[in-house]
């Protein structure tokens, strides 16, 4: 076996592998998405066999690689312009626990069990179901936990104009509609929704808002 030959090309590969998954972003590996884990496993997959096997060529290796990437970064642009592309590929939050209440039929959609709950509630630092107001099933598989404090106005933390589109569903999940949420913004000098990066209702009739390229 020529020892020479697999330390060069694991050096080879190992940096054309850093190369390309730089164009993955800067996320954790819990927050990646499906097409990014999946195009992970394949190129992990190509690097070992053309580090085993010699007698393969290493354009052999290099091309699919390439393709991968190149596939990767068109659909993260995409989807960046493409909201239904972006809930495709990544999925949307699940609401667990809303207002501390169990939706047991969207843990059944999610294949989701109350060991699964139980075990990410305590990795969150959090011992009782009854402390919690709010639990999210992110995308990624991570579980955001909001608990109870003594504020009675608290209301689900989600974005309701994203973009500069209005996040209907959002909306519904709060029991308001896009009049009522225009109608606030007006109030505070907003009349043109497109120019909203970012608007989520914090309770109490208080809004966080970023405009767009504001910074």
């Amino acid at each position: 076996m020529d020892y020479g030959t697999i330390v060069l090309r694991t050096i080879f590969i190992y940096f054309i592998i850093l190369f390309v998954l730089r164009f993955m972003g800067k996320r954790e590996i819990g927050q990646l998405s499906v097409l990014d884990f999946v195009v992970s496993i394949m190129i992990a997959e190509l690097a070992v066999v053309s580090i085993e096997n010699i007698r393969v060529p290493m354009l052999n290796t290099i091309v699919p690689i390439v393709v991968l990437s190149i596939i990767q970064i068109i659909f993260a642009f995409i989807s960046l312009k493409s909201e239904r592309l972006r809930k495709l590929v990544d999925g949307k939050p699940s609401v667990l626990i809303n207002q501390g209440k169990i939706d047991e039929g969207e843990m059944r959609k999610q294949r989701y069990n109350f060991d699964d709950l139980m075990i990410q509630l305590r990795q969150n630092k959090v011992s009782k179901l009854s402390d919690v107001e709010f639990a999210i099933l992110e995308p990624s598989g991570k579980l955001s936990v909001i608990e109870k404090n003594d504020d009675e106005n608290t209301v689900l933390p989600l974005p309701l104009i994203l973009d500069g589109k209005v996040k209907e569903d959002h909306l519904k999940e709060i029991g308001q509609t896009s009049l009522w949420l225009r109608q606030e913004l007006r109030k505070l000098g907003y009349r043109d929704v497109k120019k909203i990066s970012y608007c989520a209702y914090q309770g109490d009739n208080t809004f966080f808002v970023d405009l767009k390229d504001e910074f």
